[in-house]
């Protein structure tokens, strides 16, 4: 598929932190892509445990109940494989676990565009965002440079799983206040609410008003009746970056980052299915 002129989709991949993320901000651009022959990969990073308020709720039902519906919404858009990683929901940190895990399954499909949310989105709009939202994007950052586009960088990947380095053609990230980039997804914005309302444990009817005028109001600058909006990234498909950003990014000051703080480690197979 031909995004544009210069960005040609075979592959696609949304790496999230629960089930629903990817519907919120992505799914009329996924289920579209999809109709248009992209085969596209789901990997959520969390098993969905946190998400309720119900005192008799148990993390262990209401994680099978958001892994059914998450397999459920992504087959309604057409998405042909989903990778529950399975790491505690809530706890989520940008760990070497978390890293490898997550370019252990870029690596593995080889998307020519990713997608994620914008880990430098924090608050606005009356709204905190989720830590593990913030993680999961950062995870997909640290996967792009260097985790699984590097060879030396969790080499057991390639000497052990012999998972070649693999980076995408582009990153996608959903964006809310200012996008560099507008999808019009007038024509399967009711597969994208379908696919929404079956995470039946989060979101109800009430919801589709809301998220039809956040969509309505993404289309206006493009007179689209409906869209959704992304800052994207290309990236050279060598997966080097030009001499010019080499030569700035020397330049640049390093920020120190804190330490990441231990997750809870999935079982060592993510889950998959089909």
């Amino acid at each position: 598929m031909k995004f544009d002129k210069t960005l040609d989709v075979q592959r696609a991949m949304a790496i999230y932190a629960h089930p629903d993320d990817a519907e919120f901000g992505m799914a009329g651009t996924v289920a579209k892509w999809a109709k248009a022959g992209v085969e596209f990969t789901y990997c959520m990073v969390t098993n969905g445990a946190s998400g309720s308020q119900d005192p008799d709720m148990t993390r262990e039902r209401l994680r099978d109940i958001r892994a059914a519906e998450q397999s459920e919404a992504a087959k309604i858009l057409g998405v042909r494989n989903v990778v529950f990683l399975e790491f505690e929901d809530g706890y989520l940190e940008p760990t070497i676990d978390v890293r490898r895990a997550v370019a252990r399954q870029i690596r593995i499909h080889r998307p020519d565009v990713i997608f994620t949310m914008d880990p430098t989105m924090r608050y606005g709009g009356g709204y905190v965002n989720h830590p593990d939202h913030i993680a999961a994007a950062e995870v997909v950052l640290r996967s792009i440079n260097p985790d699984a586009s590097t060879r030396q960088m969790l080499p057991e990947l390639w000497q052990k799983e012999q998972l070649e380095p693999h980076k995408p053609k582009a990153l996608f990230l959903m964006a809310f206040g200012e996008p560099d980039t507008i999808v019009d997804v007038s024509d399967v914005v009711d597969v994208k609410i379908k696919a929404l309302l079956a995470h039946r444990s989060q979101i109800d009817e009430d919801s589709v008003d809301f998220i039809k005028g956040w969509m309505k109001e993404a289309g206006k600058k493009k007179r689209y009746a409906y869209a959704e909006g992304f800052k994207v990234l290309r990236f050279e498909e060598d997966g080097a970056p030009p001499r010019d950003a080499r030569r700035e990014g020397r330049r640049a000051p390093q920020a120190r980052g804190r330490r990441a703080s231990r997750s809870t480690t999935p079982s060592p197979r993510a889950r998959r299915s089909r």
